[in-house]
């Protein structure tokens, strides 16, 4: 080969290795993310309330107009009840259209990779590459129980855009841009918790005032003022209006009820977990270090752990932007500035190949695995013995609504508690745990109910067993189905321990 040729194959390698060498840490960061979540395949589908949110979607689809009432239960026909995430529910259903299961798998991967691709990039303005992918990837592993095919998903990147304009707006001691106003009407129309996105526009704007000098102060605030009152205007610009913050205050509203619903109840420190390892982390790294924050910024990050602590729910909002929070005032404790580099052109080039390269991946595995939700909550057999049965008035626990409502049938309850109400809510779960066998009894009658659905291990089955008028039909490894039959006796007699003591 010719000096000429070996100087040809140097220059396109050299080539190759810059455009590689320029591809952002955040772009690998967010297309592995993505790939990763995709391949992990069913776990995004593992809530049963992805099937409602779908159905939701299709409604809106099917009819062209938002649910203003409630037409899935027949516990709540025709109450007041608004869907809030509407866009979203109308992206999952749409991408369910396109590729079955596989479509909201994709989509939820697409906002999870989004968001904390975001992260990573504005953290790697402050922080040295390798400092800020650490952070990035702890954020993922303690977040990665809650990446669902759930409509909070898709509002995670906008949520980190938004309060990076606050932030921003914060550190250089002004006004945020009006151009972030999109971002919370977007917000407001994906998920309901747009109303964190305004409540954080008081302590961020706290922070710049503290932080500015005295003869600004007065001018600055009028213009974070300004800016408030707009982001409020903003937000109400969805199909219902300003109904949507209020939709937001009926949750919160829920008080006893949410202590009983798995992701609205606080952290388990019981036991050694990710979270409690990582917060530990933390503390000990800022005494260690001896960070230092102005006042606002610390009732920022203690407000913003107290939400975690208090809702597992909230570990997503903690890790992805008290890292925002902290980032300039570490960065100029501990860090030299990072220097932001724009690909050229071979590097755009490097870019482009990441993504496709992302896409053909992703496409390949979905066209192999079955994608499918959750088993448990699926009670496919059972649900065709009911619709054999002609069954309308069914008993069942939340986990079962979102499948009941996907395959047409009235519900009990569901995972709407904003429309149940604390009080029905309260009822409901604790009738699934026999808390109070009258009361359990008593629903059953008050609702009229002339069917019941529960898992093999819900304890009302012990009951149902051997109660009069209630016949078993069903049974398999997902649920058991009774159905009201006067002429029934129990199907089994109690067990008597040899002291005379039934079991």
């Amino acid at each position: 080969m010719s000096i000429a040729g070996c100087d040809g194959i140097d220059n396109r390698q050299g080539a190759i290795r810059q455009a590689v060498g320029e591809i952002p840490a955040w772009l690998w960061f967010g297309a592995g993310l993505f790939v990763l979540s995709v391949i992990a395949g069913n776990r995004a589908l593992q809530d049963a309330d992805t099937y409602w949110q779908i159905a939701v979607g299709q409604w809106i689809i099917d009819h062209r107009a938002l649910p203003t009432v409630d037409v899935y239960s027949f516990t709540r026909p025709g109450a007041p009840w608004i869907s809030s995430s509407w866009l979203a529910q109308v992206l999952y259903a749409a991408a369910y259209g396109l590729a079955g299961w596989a479509g909201p798998v994709i989509l939820a991967s697409l906002g999870i990779a989004a968001a904390y691709a975001l992260l990573l990039n504005i953290l790697s303005r402050h922080f040295a590459p390798v400092h800020a992918t650490i952070v990035a990837m702890v954020a993922t592993v303690l977040s990665a129980s809650h990446f669902l095919a759930r409509p909070h998903v898709l509002a995670l990147p906008v949520m980190v855009a938004w309060v990076q304009g606050l932030v921003s707006a914060s550190d250089d001691k002004r006004a945020p841009s009006f151009w972030l106003l999109p971002l919370i009407a977007l917000w407001a129309n994906l998920h309901g918790g747009f109303v964190l996105g305004l409540a954080l526009v008081a302590p961020f704007a706290l922070d710049a005032l503290w932080n500015a000098e005295a003869d600004r102060r007065l001018r600055l605030a009028i213009a974070w003022v300004a800016f408030g009152v707009s982001a409020v205007a903003a937000s109400c610009l969805t199909p219902y209006g300003w109904h949507s913050l209020l939709a937001a205050r009926q949750i919160l509203d829920l008080g006893g009820a949410l202590a009983l619903i798995p992701e609205w109840q606080p952290i388990d420190f019981s036991h050694l977990g990710p979270f409690e390892i990582g917060l530990l982390t933390a503390v000990a790294l800022m005494l260690w270090r001896g960070i230092v924050l102005s006042p606002p910024r610390i009732l920022l990050v203690l407000g913003l752990l107290h939400m975690a602590l208090s809702h597992t729910r909230n570990i997503e909002v903690l890790v992805l932007l008290a890292p925002l929070v902290l980032a300039k005032p570490l960065a100029a404790q501990f860090a030299p500035a990072a220097v932001a580099r724009t690909p050229s052109r071979s590097g755009w080039i490097g870019v482009a190949a990441v993504v496709a390269l992302a896409g053909v991946a992703t496409g390949a595995f979905a066209a192999r695995y079955p994608f499918s939700p959750m088993v448990p909550q699926t009670p496919t057999a059972a649900v065709e013995v009911l619709k054999a049965r002609k069954a309308q008035r069914i008993f069942h626990g939340p986990g079962f609504g979102g499948y009941l409502i996907w395959s047409g049938l009235p519900v009990f309850i569901d995972g709407r508690a904003e429309l149940y109400g604390e009080a029905f809510v309260v009822d409901a779960l604790n009738a699934l745990t026999l808390k109070n066998v009258g009361a359990f009894l008593s629903l059953l009658e008050t609702y009229r109910i002339d069917a019941v659905l529960l898992s093999p291990a819900a304890l009302p089955v012990q009951l149902l067993d051997r109660l009069d008028g209630w016949e078993r039909i069903h049974a398999d490894d997902k649920a058991v189905v009774y159905l009201r039959n006067p002429a029934a006796t129990h199907a089994q007699e109690p067990r008597v321990r040899a002291e005379g003591v039934a079991r």
